[in-house]
């Protein structure tokens, strides 16, 4: 059997395979695990070139530089991470015994194993990222583990497959392409444990479909992630920066800033200093290499129906640069949609495109309760200098993670976990936080060779006095 499957059929007769070597390997040593490590390292350094143009055909436009920071670069970070810790983490965690038996020699510890094969669905607009970070931990951990790469990117795709073919033992590593119908097939198979980044609404049904072999699932999901600017902010700085993060991708990322709350005095400043920053970085649209293009036709579609939709209610559209939309390519100008109504589209799903959404506020007490008020989000954002607001907007939200006077960074911190919270996901990945999801933690005791408990009474038939030798030791 080949690394590259070509079938369900398949993918259920190597995961059988990959059962029965698991067992046969028993612990496996630091040094396998950094050598698997080390062949994914080894992989995106020879194929980066051809990876790249794979995702700029994918997306019909996204430069080779951007691919290689975001996808390569950001993979290889992770990879690199944990091949060079993860001799620390695999280490047996001794824990304290407790009395008496910590007095008479007992000895406990955590042993963090394996769980077995772990299956990862990865997304289209981190295709490389969203399949190989995660498998850093997996690897760490010293799991084997199949990829299902997003159909949405089939050329990246079938660049990754082959490269995997060509470099791996199937039992440790392998790769199907697919469908709908692979994806939901891959979902139902009962891996040892089951990544996925998609939405949310796609995590649900993944969730199921793993939950009837009862594996455990890892969720990598999104939401509208909300920016908070105070009045303390400098607000050029928050603007530019922002302008920035939602440029990466052209706001096709899970973390990217969806609704920014701006003190009403300052709108009109947020949208100079924010519309000023673009148009340096983008200048144009139409045939610009440096601005992403919207990665398919049905995504288009619907960016431009719910931008379409706010027009017709009567909403305000500031579009940077302002210049008409081309119709021969997926490029889009970035659009700032100043307090849409709150039942629109726009404010109800996930943007993931070039669009933003400018609601004004009077009070922050009233923005925090907004942003409680919907889903969990799987990224914050806190632009100001007010440390008392800072502790507020941090004590008072609940989300997967947070930068503070920037976006989008906290997701770059390897040594820290990433995660949702509620429907924006569930479980981590990276660090050490990321070994242990994919790890079974096994607590072992070994007992001294003493045991006291039939000289201390502590045995049937028990004597006259033990229900209150028991009552005794119930203390506040």
């Amino acid at each position: 059997m080949r690394a590259y499957l070509q079938s369900l059929e398949q993918l259920t007769e190597l995961l059988a395979l990959q059962r029965q070597a698991t067992d046969r390997q028993g612990r496996v040593g630091v040094d396998v695990r950094q050598r698997r490590i080390q062949q994914v390292i080894d992989l995106l350094v020879d194929e980066h070139e051809a990876l790249a143009a794979a995702m700029d055909e994918d997306f019909g436009g996204r430069h080779p530089g951007f691919s290689l920071m975001n996808d390569v670069l950001g993979a290889l970070a992770s990879l690199k991470h944990a091949r060079d810790h993860l001799e620390q983490w695999s280490a047996d965690q001794p824990r304290p015994v407790f009395a008496p038996y910590d007095q008479l020699g007992g000895e406990a510890w955590v042993q963090y194993q394996p769980k077995g094969t772990v299956g990862i669905i990865g997304t289209w607009n981190a295709p490389l990222f969203t399949l190989l970070s995660p498998l850093a931990g997996v690897f760490a951990a010293g799991n084997r583990a199949v990829l299902k790469p997003s159909e949405v990117v089939p050329r990246t795709a079938e660049v990754l497959a082959r490269a995997i073919d060509a470099r791996f033992d199937p039992l440790e590593l392998a790769v199907i392409n697919g469908g709908i119908e692979v994806g939901q097939g891959f979902a139902s198979q009962p891996f040892n444990h089951l990544v996925f980044t998609g939405s949310t609404s796609v995590g649900r049904d993944i969730m199921r479909r793993a939950a009837e072999n009862l594996v455990p699932v890892t969720l990598e999901l999104g939401g509208k992630s909300p920016v908070v600017i105070g009045r303390s902010a400098d607000i050029a700085d928050a603007a530019r920066r922002l302008a920035i993060a939602k440029g990466t991708n052209s706001g096709q990322i899970c973390i990217s800033p969806d609704l920014v709350f701006v003190p009403v005095e300052l709108r009109d400043a947020f949208i100079d200093a924010f519309t000023g920053t673009w148009a340096a970085l983008y200048p144009s649209v139409a045939g610009n290499p440096d601005c992403v293009a919207v990665v398919n036709e049905r995504h288009l579609a619907r960016l431009d129906g719910c931008l379409a939709e706010v027009q017709e209610m009567g909403g305000q559209v500031v579009r940077c640069p302002d210049v008409a939309v081309a119709q021969n390519e997926r490029r889009r100008p970035l659009s700032i949609v100043v307090n849409p109504p709150r039942l629109s589209r726009i404010m109800q799903e996930e943007i993931f495109g070039p669009a933003l959404v400018l609601l004004t506020y009077s009070e922050l007490p009233h923005v925090i309760d907004e942003i409680n008020q919907g889903e969990r989000p799987l990224a914050l954002y806190y632009f100001g200098s007010d440390e008392q607001e800072q502790r507020r907007v941090l004590d008072y939200t609940l989300s997967g993670g947070v930068t503070i006077n920037d976006a989008l960074m906290h997701a770059a911190m390897e040594d820290a976990p990433f995660g949702g919270v509620g429907a924006s996901g569930m479980g981590h990945y990276h660090g050490m936080e990321g070994f242990v999801e994919f790890s079974h933690a096994r607590t072992v005791f070994k007992a001294p060779a003493y045991d006291p408990r039939g000289e201390w009474g502590m045995l049937a038939p028990y004597h006259p006095g033990f229900t209150d030798a028991m009552k005794a030791q119930i203390t506040r």
